[in-house]
């Protein structure tokens, strides 16, 4: 099978890793086309479901693979009922380090921070848990023991960020780099996953 994906499809969904995708598909030269959300859309379910949906109608007619984990509560139910699937993996994040070592991070109390919600942490954070420091800081340290920050080779500095956010909600920081090997194998899986519908399609339409 070849690694490229129809010139008519389209990767929809999280913008949070945006500048890798968009890395990976120039390195591997796939014709895949994008249309990325704001990250912080996390962080509201009804205006995720709505941007996800305006979206998969944007692209009616075209080939989508949605890049998103179980990132709302509807989420396999609103795939289901747009005949679409999306990308392996619980969050971008697992699809960014693979399930074991997100999964003993986890364990370990960390809470992942990626470059752009380090620059963009009072809108995508801050208006979750309001202007109450004492209430955000006591919010995070119930669950989390540390602040792992994601370096990836496509992130810029944001370390200065970081530290200022990990003293707002009073966590320790840690630096792990990354790099997109597994992101790269979540994609080429879900373009092969894609290969294989079309190619079921047309046998279908040729039987």
């Amino acid at each position: 099978m070849s690694d490229k994906a129809t010139p008519y499809c389209v990767l929809l969904g999280c913008g949070i890793l945006q500048a890798e995708v968009r890395w990976l598909i120039e390195k591997n030269g796939w014709q895949l086309d994008t249309d990325f959300l704001d990250s912080s859309l996390h962080v509201n379910f009804e205006k995720l479901a709505h941007a996800l949906q305006s979206g998969i109608l944007r692209n009616r007619g075209r080939d989508v693979i949605v890049f998103y984990g179980c990132c709302h509560p509807r989420m396999e139910k609103i795939l289901e009922t747009a005949h679409i699937f999306r990308t392996e993996g619980q969050n971008c994040v697992e699809m960014l380090l693979g399930p074991e070592r997100f999964m003993a991070e986890l364990s370990d109390g960390a809470f992942f921070l990626l470059e752009d919600w380090a620059l963009r942490w009072d809108e995508a954070i801050g208006k979750t848990f309001g202007d109450n420091p004492d209430v955000t800081r006591e919010i995070f340290q119930l669950s989390n023991k540390s602040l792992l920050c994601l370096r990836t080779p496509c992130s810029g500095d944001f370390e200065a960020e970081a530290i200022a956010i990990g003293e707002k909600i009073g966590l320790p920081l840690r630096w792990m780099d990354v790099d997109l090997l597994h992101l790269e194998a979540v994609l080429r899986e879900a373009m092969s996953h894609l290969q294989l519908i079309e190619d079921s399609e047309n046998q279908g339409m040729t039987a």
